[in-house]
């Protein structure tokens, strides 16, 4: 007899235990070795980067944000708008100063200029070889991918740790592919799959 196939919630959950088992140094190697590898797409001073703020166990983006700023990248962070609606991005540098958003994630302020990434740098629980991944459910990736892919090309790179790595994500039809995935050790590219 089989096994029941995991839901994304057990996924989410065994990933985020995974994830959340890392130690802060460990993390913190993680996040710099991230930050080493060669940047899958070119850089210049025109492309738009978002990435952002790090929440609970989350691999940190900042380092390699710093890294593509430093070749020119300008930078964004989401702010979370409402529940159901896509993020917004606004500009963002490293000495900038963030305010808590609505659910306590720092984000840029109301002045901040808002901008539309080239380059989308996504958190996520768990990813699969095909490109597929969990975030924490809200909705928040998927809704802005489809108005970002209804505005114009854009390419979405999932940030994570090894261990995050699950052998099949279930899909369901809302649900958008990332275009690479990088963690601490290696650059996996989705795009010819």
């Amino acid at each position: 007899m089989s096994l029941p196939t995991p839901t994304k919630t057990e996924l989410r959950i065994a990933a985020l235990a995974r994830r959340s088992a890392l130690g802060e140094a460990t993390r913190d190697a993680a996040a710099r070795a991230l930050a080493n590898h060669a940047f899958p797409l070119p850089i210049t001073p025109s492309s738009i980067v978002a990435g952002y703020s790090p929440i609970r166990s989350e691999i940190d983006p900042v380092p390699l944000m710093q890294s593509l700023a430093s070749h020119g990248a300008r930078l964004a962070l989401p702010v979370i708008i409402a529940r159901d609606e896509p993020l917004m991005f606004r500009v963002w540098s490293p000495d900038s100063a963030l305010i808590a958003g609505s659910l306590g994630i720092l984000e840029p302020p109301r002045e901040a200029p808002q901008l539309m990434p080239d380059i989308l740098l996504v958190p996520l629980a768990a990813f699969d070889r095909a490109g597929h991944r969990i975030g924490y459910g809200a909705g928040h990736y998927d809704r802005t991918f489809a108005q970002l892919r209804a505005i114009k090309p854009f390419t979405a790179i999932g940030l994570a740790f090894d261990t995050q790595e699950i052998e099949a994500i279930p899909m369901q039809p809302h649900d958008v592919a990332l275009d690479y995935v990088l963690t601490e050790t290696r650059v996996i590219d989705f795009r010819s799959k």
